[in-house]
């Protein structure tokens, strides 16, 4: 039996989000609490794989050759200097992707396949998607269980969640029955900002418990964690920003046993 417990995808197709802050920094909390967590880097820009200090240069094969089918995992997947935590590394190559296999018949179910085929030591694998919904987000939502939504603080934060949700929905009636909301994460939030405060409470009334409890505060050290190829949690532990990742890492998991209970 395959011992993966959960694969979630983080999604939302507007840019700046903190997206893959949001994987870089809850895997690295769940690996610190003593998950075993994989990362595959799905977007082309590959800012998850430089921000957990992969050089570009060590991505001789990548999520992209993954996808193709020319590669395993065990054979795409880079240590991190996290321990528990690993990579599947993000090339330009990914760029070419959709139309390569447009034609396919499976061209949407292509990473599914690729994680199913052999059992994986993982009990969390997160994919970080591109900020667009195309066909590689589309392979992330068609291979997971659940989608987890970063959400910033602003203005039109809701109009996007509209989108997003629909999109989710629609994934779910055609080629993922079992796609769930895994949950929203409300990130860049300044407590000294009015109109942050509203979104809170708005996102919260329309979506309920859908919105977890911790916030994501605009913090500098999280911002500047990227450009030192470390997660927040490494390079400043105590940081406010690190801090709510670790307590969102706590959350999943809570949730994850909720479920499993019920």
């Amino acid at each position: 039996m395959n011992p993966i417990n959960r694969i979630i995808t983080i999604a939302n197709q507007k840019g700046g989000v903190g997206k893959t802050t949001t994987a870089i920094n809850l895997a690295t909390a769940l690996a610190a609490i003593g998950e075993h967590v994989l990362i595959i880097d799905l977007d082309p820009q590959g800012n998850a794989s430089t921000g957990l200090g992969i050089d570009r240069r060590d991505r001789a094969v990548s999520s992209y050759d993954l996808l193709m089918g020319t590669h395993s995992v065990q054979e795409t997947v880079l240590p991190t200097a996290v321990p528990n935590l690993s990579i599947v590394p993000s090339t330009m190559d990914l760029l070419g992707f959709e139309m390569e296999i447009s034609q396919q018949a499976d061209r949407v179910f292509r990473l599914k396949r690729a994680l199913t085929q052999i059992a994986l030591p993982y009990s969390y694998i997160i994919l970080d998607c591109p900020p667009s919904f195309n066909l590689l987000t589309m392979n992330a939502m068609a291979a997971a269980q659940s989608v987890l939504v970063p959400l910033q603080c602003e203005f039109f934060a809701l109009e996007g969640l509209s989108q997003l949700l629909e999109t989710v929905n629609q994934v779910k009636q055609t080629v993922n029955p079992g796609l769930d909301i895994q949950g929203i994460v409300l990130t860049m939030f300044d407590a000294r900002n009015n109109l942050a405060q509203q979104v809170v409470n708005d996102v919260r009334t329309y979506l309920g418990d859908k919105v977890y409890h911790t916030l994501i505060p605009r913090n500098v050290r999280v911002s500047e964690a990227p450009s030192y190829g470390k997660p927040a949690i490494l390079y400043d532990l105590k940081c406010a920003g690190s801090q709510a990742y670790l307590q969102l890492a706590s959350e999943v998991i809570q949730r994850e046993r909720r479920r499993k209970a019920a």
